[in-house]
This record gives C-alpha cells, sequence and structure tokens, in this order.
C-alpha cells in the first residue's frame, strides 16, 4: 500500500473516523506517520517514599490508610487520602473528585505517579496523581508509551492500533537519502525511524528516530526553498511607490515618541524597498516591544497614499483586533481619514457582508485580519501590499495565500524571534533582514527569576503583593487539562487549585486554545480591562496581547518549554511603564540552564545566540518550543547542528542532481519566506 493511500484504507479507519483525523490534518496514511507524539511517559519500577526525591516525579506503590475525607470549599471540593509503604506517608489530594472515595478505601493498594511534595513541616504530599491497579501497571512497566494531541473519538490505545496498521502498509518504503549520506551523518533508515517514533524500544532508540526525522523535516524544507528560489530568481516590483506623500509624516509628528535610531534605519529600508525595481520581500524582526508594529503601519499608510490596499494578517483574532484597535488610535491622533476594516472568524452576518464589500469596492484602504483575508469570498480591488505578524505562525500555503489575492505584491514578514545572521542565511538565503535590537525608551527591562517549585509560595505571595498594588498577572500551565501530561501543571486544575489556597476576592480566569473565538475575547477583554486579577492560561497567549497593567508571569513547569519560547511568554509583561517580573518555576533537583540564560538575559538577539551554542537535543520528553516554519519535530534553535548538516546535504543533493525532488518537500514561494 502506497503511503499517500487515503487514511480511510486503514482497518478500523471509518467515515466517521476519518473526519475526526482531518481535523488534526490527517488524510493519508503519510499524514498519520507524522502524528508524532506530544511526549513520552516512562513507566519506571515504583520507589519507596523515604528513597524518593522531593520536587521530582516519583512512582510509589502506596497501600491507603484510614478513610479518606472531602469537603467543600465554595463550589469546590477536596478530598484527601493517607497512604503508607512502611517508609513513610504521603497525603493524597484530589480536586473536584469526591467519587475517589468509592476506589481509594482502606487497605486498597495501588500505583501513584506525580510530583513529590513537602511541606513546611516535613509532611509529604502529592497532589491529583495518576493511579493504576498492580496488574495494570505491571503490564507497562519499563516501557515507553507515547503520548498523542488528543483527537476526539479516538483513544490512545486506539490511536496505537491505527499507527501500527499505518506502519503495516509503509513496509517497503522509499528512502530519500542514499546509504552513503545516512552514514555520512550517522542516521538510522526512515522507516525504522518512523518505527520507533511511535514504538520506541528504549531512550536511545527514540533519540535515533528523532535525529533522522529531524534531519528530514530541514532537508526537505531547505531543498524546496532552493529550488524555488532558483525558479524564481528576482521579482520586478511593477508597481513602486512613491515615498514623498504627506501622510507617513503626519502620522509620525502625532506620535507621543520619536522612532528609535534603529526603527528610523528600518523604515528607510522599508520604503527604499517598496519605491525600488525588486519587489520587496523583508523580514523585520525585533525582541518582543522593540516596535515593529508602528512600522508596519507606516508601510500600510504609505501603501493607501499610493492608491493600493494593504493586508495585515495576524495569527489570533485577540491579535488582529488589538491591531485594529491601534491602528484606529493613530489614525484619529494624525486626522488621517483613512477606512481601515477588521475581517476574522468572529466578523459574521451582515457585519462581514459589509466588510467584503468595502473590500472589493475599494473602500477599505488597508485590511486587518486573520487567516479570513485569504478565503475564496475575499476579493481585493487592488492589493498593494502584505505584512504577516509572527509570520512563523502561518503555514506557506496561509501566506501565499493571500499574496495571490494580487498580482506582484510586496511582503514585509514580521517576527519577534531574533534569528542569529548564519541562521538565516541558511534559511533564507539573500532574504533581506531589519532588525530591531533596543527597547524604545521608558521600557524597563524585565526582571527574572527561577524558583524551584518549593518555593510556590514565595511567588504566590509576590504575586499577591502585586495584586494589592492595582496590577495583574498571568500564569501559564504546559497543558489544557488532566491527562495531558502527568507531571504537568494544566489549567483547569490549576485554577481550581489557585481560587482554592487565594482569598476570594481574587478574580481569575482561565484561557485555553481550544475555547471558542467569542469566549477567548470575552476572557481577554475583561482581563484588559482590569476586571480579572489572575489569567491562567496555556501558551496560547505568547503572541502579541498587550495588557500593559499586567507586571508579572508565572511560568509552571518552565523546564518543559525550550528558551525562545520562555523568552517569548516573558515578553507579556513590561509593556507598561512599571517594573515588571517574570517568575520561572521548574521541578527537578537542577536549575536547567536555560532558567539561568533568561535570568541573566533580556535581549532576544543574545538568547538566540547563547542558544544556538550550546546545540543540545532540547528536552526529550518535553513540550516542544515552536520554530519559526511549523515543522513536526524539528527546532531551529536546539536542533541547530541538524539544520547545518540538512542544509549542507540538500546543496550536495542538488548540486548532483539539480531535478531532485522528495516527496515531503515543501515547494514554497520563496518571496513569502
Amino acid at each position: 500500500m502506497r503511503i499517500d493511500t487515503p487514511v480511510q484504507k486503514l482497518k478500523g479507519v471509518g467515515p466517521k473516523v476519518s473526519e475526526q483525523l482531518a481535523v488534526r490534518g490527517i488524510f493519508t496514511i503519510a499524514d498519520l506517520l507524522r502524528f508524532y507524539p506530544s511526549g513520552y511517559d516512562y513507566f519506571e519500577d515504583p520507589a519507596s517514599i523515604a528513597e524518593s526525591a522531593v520536587g521530582a516525579p516519583c512512582t510509589l506503590c502506596l497501600t491507603i490508610v484510614g478513610s479518606g475525607t472531602t469537603f467543600r470549599r465554595g463550589a469546590r471540593s477536596i478530598s484527601h487520602f493517607e497512604a503508607s509503604d512502611g517508609t513513610g506517608k504521603v497525603r493524597l489530594t484530589y480536586f473536584n473528585m469526591p467519587y475517589l472515595r468509592q476506589t481509594l478505601q482502606p487497605g486498597a493498594s495501588f500505583i501513584f505517579r506525580g510530583m513529590l511534595r513537602q511541606t513546611g513541616n516535613g509532611n509529604k504530599y502529592m497532589d491529583q496523581p495518576w493511579f493504576m491497579d498492580k496488574s495494570g501497571y505491571s503490564r507497562v512497566r519499563g516501557t515507553l508509551q507515547p503520548r498523542y494531541p488528543l483527537v476526539r473519538g479516538v483513544g490512545p490505545a486506539r490511536m496505537r492500533g491505527f499507527l501500527a496498521n499505518a506502519l503495516e502498509a509503509a513496509a517497503g518504503m522509499r528512502d530519500i537519502l542514499p546509504a552513503e549520506q545516512r552514514e555520512k551523518y550517522g542516521l538510522i533508515g526512515k522507516y525504522e525511524a518512523l518505527s520507533l517514533i511511535h514504538f520506541p524500544t528504549d531512550r536511545e532508540s527514540l533519540l535515533n528516530a528523532r535525529r533522522r526525522l529531524i534531519f528530514d523535516e530541514f532537508f526537505a524544507f531547505i531543498i524546496g526553498i532552493r529550488r524555488q528560489k532558483n525558479e524564481d530568481g528576482e521579482r520586478i516590483n511593477r508597481h513602486p511607490m512613491k515615498t514623498d506623500g504627506t501622510w507617513c509624516q503626519r502620522l509620525l509628528k502625532s506620535l507621543p515618541f520619536e522612532l528609535t535610531d534603529e526603527q528610523a534605519g528600518a523604515w528607510e529600508e522599508i520604503k527604499s524597498d517598496l519605491s525600488g525595481k525588486t519587489l520587496m520581500n523583508r523580514l523585520l524582526q525585533g525582541d518582543v516591544g522593540s516596535g515593529k508594529t508602528i512600522l508596519a503601519f507606516l508601510a500600510l499608510i504609505l501603501c493607501a497614499e499610493n492608491g493600493r490596499q494593504g493586508a495585515l494578517m495576524a495569527p489570533t483574532e485577540v491579535l488582529a483586533r488589538q491591531h485594529m484597535e491601534g491602528l484606529t488610535a493613530y489614525l484619529k491622533e494624525s486626522g488621517l481619514a483613512l477606512k481601515p476594516v477588521l475581517l476574522t472568524g468572529a466578523v459574521k452576518g451582515r457585519a462581514r457582508k459589509e466588510a467584503l464589500s468595502r473590500i472589493a469596492d475599494g473602500t477599505a484602504d488597508i485590511v486587518i485580519g486573520t487567516h479570513a483575508l485569504f478565503q475564496e469570498a475575499v476579493d481585493y480591488h487592488c492589493l498593494g501590499l502584505v505584512v504577516t505578524d509572527e509570520q512563523h505562525r502561518f503555514g506557506v500555503r496561509q501566506r501565499t495565500g493571500l499574496i495571490d489575492k494580487g498580482e506582484d505584491v510586496p511582503v514585509l514578514v514580521m517576527s519577534a524571534t531574533p534569528i542569529p545572521r548564519t541562521l538565516a542565511i541558511i534559511l533564507y538565503g539573500e532574504l533581506q533582514v531589519s532588525s530591531l535590537r533596543k527597547l524604545p525608551p521608558g521600557r524597563m527591562p524585565i526582571k527574572s527569576l527561577a524558583l524551584h517549585e518549593s518555593q510556590r509560595g514565595r511567588a504566590y505571595r509576590f504575586i499577591l503583593s502585586e495584586i494589592k498594588k492595582g496590577r495583574q498577572c498571568y500564569v501559564i500551565c504546559p497543558a489544557v487539562e488532566e491527562g495531558e501530561g502527568q507531571e504537568m501543571e494544566n489549567v483547569a486544575e490549576y485554577s481550581a487549585k489557585l481560587r482554592a489556597v487565594l482569598p476570594d476576592t481574587i478574580r481569575i480566569d482561565s484561557l485555553t486554545g481550544r475555547m471558542k473565538p467569542d469566549e477567548k475575547t470575552a476572557v481577554m477583554d475583561a482581563f484588559a480591562s482590569g476586571s480579572t486579577d489572575i489569567l491562567v492560561s496555556t501558551t496560547v497567549i505568547e503572541v502579541g496581547i498587550n495588557v500593559p497593567n499586567a507586571t508579572v508571569i508565572l511560568v509552571e513547569n518552565a523546564e518543559r518549554f525550550g528558551l525562545s519560547q520562555l523568552h517569548q511568554l516573558r515578553g507579556r509583561v513590561g509593556r507598561g511603564k512599571e517594573q515588571s517580573f517574570c517568575i520561572f518555576l521548574y521541578t527537578g533537583k537542577e536549575k536547567p540552564d536555560r532558567l539561568e540564560i533568561l535570568e541573566q538575559n533580556t535581549n532576544g538577539f543574545d538568547i538566540a545566540e547563547k542558544d544556538l551554542k550550546a546545540r543540545g537535543p532540547g528536552d526529550l520528553f518535553g513540550v516542544r518550543q515552536s520554530g519559526l516554519p511549523q515543522f513536526g519535530l524539528a527546532d531551529l534553535y536546539e536542533d541547530s547542528d541538524l539544520l547545518r548538516q540538512a542544509s549542507e546535504c540538500s546543496d550536495r543533493m542538488l548540486r548532483e542532481d539539480p531535478d531532485f525532488s522528495c516527496p515531503e518537500e515543501r515547494r514554497v514561494d520563496y518571496s513569502t519566506i
């Protein structure tokens, strides 16, 4: 069976299941094989309480001692159980699960897995530990079990069955890399790598599988870039813009601040591109809060003054709406009578029909939105500029889908993830890059502190002191709900725990990417207006959220995030005049090196360089940070050694065979990178 065969041809995958898989982008056997685990659980031999380290994940064989107790605090229930193994006692706490008293009865023994913690007086406890009976645990002991992103209607066991069938169907697949290239770079075969990423025999086999698959992702991406660039060559700017108008000057004079030297230099580069002979293809990269957005607004206004439409595409509705509000305020202050329009998935009915009409007839000279901007129903009167914010959040098809709405459209892409120049050359070749390395005047560097999770109480006390001053706080958890990572904090339970330990006067709300757009907007509006004191969230707030009154961000399980992503999260605070703070809570005995780097550095470019020098494989069993292109496993920074090798290999293969192609090659429009 070919790997491009529809997934519905696999045993057990009927029409309903195939629809659920399609929601996750799984249409073929190849797609299913690339649906990689989000992490792994290692089922080690149980240890005794006495020999288990506090502040670290552990597995204990415990017997329930006495009857459990359940009490209510407001609308919440809290259940406590005492358990022992003869070497010590542990208190087990569960939130909103009173029914466990039917199972965790006196004398019953189970295997419990979770984080072992200790109170100030030495009593040990575990919050919400996962548990299994002894016979069930014996069947998985000593194995690595993959955890997959949730697919509605498809449980973990069923997903593993589908993958086993997919691997059987893919047996005999061709390996794109010749044997001599695999040997040169120390890579295992492709089929073996796919088998071991889903069903690893041990940690070493998993590491080898990841290495090969990461290499392939980089290899296919770079092959696509090199070939497309060679085919396209330089693109002529058929609609050069005049830059001697007055609109941008009026906006600049109305601003309550002056552009920094770096901003002014980048603006001159952008104007030169828009008025030059070659079609603009510029990356504007700058640290969080460095002032990229005002340059994007200036470019859009210049485009409008030249009689063409400019479009700004943001990755989330919240960020798109925030850009719309910011631009509208600037236009009002400067007295410019432009007519921007907002188009997102949340704009419906009569408002959507009116927005589409204004875009089509040219009444709207600036269009701001999300992926809705390139849907088939959207017709532009005269699209003359495309700006993509946080460009790595969009796939190639999404970016080209918008650019294809016009003819010979110049492109400005913005990213708050700084790329070291050596990395940019590998990825982008001759792409022009403008960099903003300094914060605007008046912005204070964020003070960062890494604490062991046993010092969580200290962090809470500091948060309360800031709230008493009228400030607000973010709390970031790596998981959404129970079951996505037994040893990670999740938003659902964490919100309940905060309400249980903090005063009732503290207003707490939660936010995840799974919420409906209207729900997310309502939660963020409440936080932005000051109606919420603490927002517990996943990394959905990582991009572009701007609440100047938020002065503290607390990141739980910080060791689970990549260095670049932690820096991005830190950038959610420090956006006002008050001093802001970032607290990283970590588990385990030793403070991770990446947290030391963040404590000592606030400049994203410095952090990116230090990250590259480390060249580590990353947290093998942790949450992956996002790369710039949307890879399944690869990380541009932590896997930079493989990136360089893949670049070297792709160049060699194309020299030997200029027509070389591969099934996974990403055929990209080089002008949009």
